[in-house]
């Protein structure tokens, strides 16, 4: 959720939070604020964007070495000035930020009000950093042990950075659950819910990990567990671009990474895949290949995209793999007291690896002796270092807060284990295995050629900016593209939409059918072809508007639907990574007519680190 920044070194910290802030706006943009220290503590703050921020403290004392900046995604407390982030203490001495909940807050808030503090706002956080300042001149400690012995007490998720006015050189950071990233410059240290605050200072960085506690100073960065022992940090280098965060002309970055899926989906194939020799290469396969071979059950377990990613693979691992799969929302599989047995396979499926629901979730499994198998695409995020094995997609950073990019990356890896599982197996035959590989490799060239037609999409889409509802519909392999694609509307457009198979669309949403409905039908060439014809007939006697993506060369779907789109022809299991695209670029198009912001839509974040 939140974004998070710290700086503390020789250069004047201001400029390099700010523009960290607006590298992580993705991840909430309810409320954005500063807090610098140099002789005093000074902390500015704003309802808004971090733009909005920038132009309220024109012409005020920015001048400090050290900084701490956040961006907001409300949980306790409304987007307001007053529960915008930093918050200050009732000394005024120390100021924090943080990205998390506090699920005790209240309790603690009980007991610091019958000491007498008084809020100003409605934040977990603000409790927080006032019990920590209790602590501190209760038992006559420093700010540091004050911190591990409030994170004691605490239960939820947090990452905290903290400053203090007799400190100046000084942030001290904690983390559980949440992200925290730390860039090891050469007398500097920069701090970060991810990297991409610091990639143009240093490659180096340190991935705090699950109840660390860090000490950074300019030219000392100090790690400890909550019991107070030190830990030697392990510095990372990184493996990315400035270029890549940056909208490299495109007008929004949801486009962009649109138009980066032929690259993004062959880096994720490259090195793995070798359809002429006939073999797919991934070590985390090959290393829990016999678990996967003897394995009873697979659950995978997903939220909001990565979970149309994960209905996508199950359908194409019980076809191919022959073991049975299931499907759950993380949120839904930590609550419910799941059956999990030893030998079980869960596989995490996550853009950023740090979901909530997701990781307590995998973790309660391991418990229980189930293999952990993570799909993520954030090199060094929670999930990949818990697991017991997992594959990367490769995808480069993605800044919209929709995914595109990072959806095609899973769809690839997915498809790659099963084929592999399935050839360790032996229940595909040869040719049927070496065919998949070629309509495999060929994938980045034909979402080429789809993205070359794009145009033909923002027709469609003016067409249809102003209707209020839309229905989604497939069957088989793109049922869950239909998902996805009424998701990616609902997000992007605030249009509101759904998915269903074709099939249960008479069982309830066709009454919502009318002359001022749009329909969009993912209806390429497939064993069920017959059918979606027979489903697209039901929506036009009710004078329903079909919008839909075809295979070329279709010649029976066009003199039905008011408006189709063509994508190249694929195998029905290959096909759904094309028959996404146009789904992102329609949801792209009549989000730009109706003027809404695609890259931050309203009440969103990226990164969901709470529960």
């Amino acid at each position: 959720m939140c974004g998070i920044v710290g700086y503390t070194g020789p250069k004047e910290a201001y400029p390099i939070v700010i523009t960290g802030l607006k590298r992580l706006e993705y991840r909430g943009y309810d409320s954005t604020g500063v807090a610098l220290l140099n002789s005093g503590l000074k902390v500015y703050k704003k309802k808004g964007r971090v733009a909005e921020l920038e132009e309220s403290i024109l012409g005020k004392d920015l001048h400090a070495h050290t900084g701490i900046g956040h961006t907001r995604w409300a949980t306790h407390g409304e987007p307001s000035d007053r529960n915008a982030h930093p918050h200050t203490s009732a000394s005024g001495k120390l100021a924090m930020i943080h990205n998390g909940i506090i699920e005790n807050y209240a309790q603690l808030k009980k007991e610091l009000g019958n000491k007498g503090y008084v809020f100003t706002s409605d934040t977990d956080t603000e409790v927080l950093l006032n019990f920590i300042e209790d602590i501190k001149e209760n038992n006559q400690c420093d700010l540091e042990e004050a911190v591990r012995v409030a994170l004691k007490r605490v239960t939820g998720a947090y990452v905290i950075l903290l400053l203090d006015a007799d400190s100046p050189d000084t942030i001290i950071a904690a983390r559980k659950g949440s992200p925290l990233v730390i860039g090891v410059g050469k007398g500097e240290h920069f701090l970060g819910s991810d990297a991409s605050p610091m990639l143009e200072y240093t490659k180096e960085v340190v991935y705090v990990n699950d109840y660390e506690l860090a000490i950074v100073r300019p030219n000392e960065l100090i790690l400890k567990n909550l019991g107070n022992e030190k830990i030697t940090p392990f510095v990372t280098k990184l493996d990315m671009e400035l270029a890549e965060i940056e909208k490299g002309g495109y007008d929004h970055f949801m486009l962009k990474e649109i138009f980066e899926q032929p690259s993004t989906i062959h880096d994720c194939l490259r090195g793995r895949l070798d359809a002429t020799a006939g073999t797919i290469t991934m070590s985390g396969i090959q290393n829990n290949i016999e678990h996967f071979k003897n394995a009873q059950r697979i659950i995978m377990v997903a939220c909001g995209t990565s979970w149309h990613a994960a209905l996508l693979a199950e359908y194409i691992i019980e076809e191919l793999c022959r073991i049975p799969v299931e499907v759950e929302y993380a949120s839904e599989f930590r609550y419910r007291n799941p059956i999990v047995n030893k030998g079980d396979i869960i596989v995490a499926i996550s853009q950023s690896g740090e979901t909530a629901d997701t990781l307590v979730a995998i973790e309660r499994a391991k418990e229980n002796g189930a293999i952990i198998f993570g799909v993520v695409n954030v090199v060094g995020s929670s999930i990949a270092r818990i697991s017991d094995g997992g594959a990367y997609t490769h995808a480069g950073p993605e800044i919209g807060v929709a995914s595109t990019k990072a959806f095609t990356g899973q769809l690839a890896v997915l498809i790659m284990m099963a084929l592999k599982i399935a050839k360790e197996k032996g229940t595909i035959s040869d040719e049927r295995y070496k065919n998949l590989l070629l309509e495999l490799d060929a994938v980045p060239e034909k979402v080429n050629a789809i993205l070359k037609n794009a145009d033909a999409l923002k027709a469609i889409a003016l067409k249809y900016k102003g209707a209020s509802d839309a229905l989604y519909l497939g069957r088989g392999y793109n049922f869950p593209i239909a998902l996805e694609g009424a998701l990616k509307l609902k997000e992007i457009s605030y249009i509101h939409a759904e998915g269903y198979p074709a099939a249960e669309m008479k069982h309830g949403p066709i009454a919502l059918v009318d002359e001022n409905l749009p329909v969009v039908f993912i209806a390429t060439k497939d064993s069920y072809h017959e059918k979606i014809v027979s489903n697209i007939q039901e929506i036009k006697a009710r004078k329903g508007k079909v919008i839909a993506v075809i295979t070329e060369g279709d010649e029976i779907i066009p003199g039905m639907a008011d408006d189709v789109f063509y994508i190249p022809e694929a195998d029905e299991i290959i096909a759904p990574m094309l028959s996404t695209i146009p789904m992102q670029l329609l949801s792209y198009y009549v989000g730009i007519a109706k003027g809404v912001d695609v890259d931050k839509p309203r009440n969103l974040a990226k990164s969901v680190t709470v529960e």
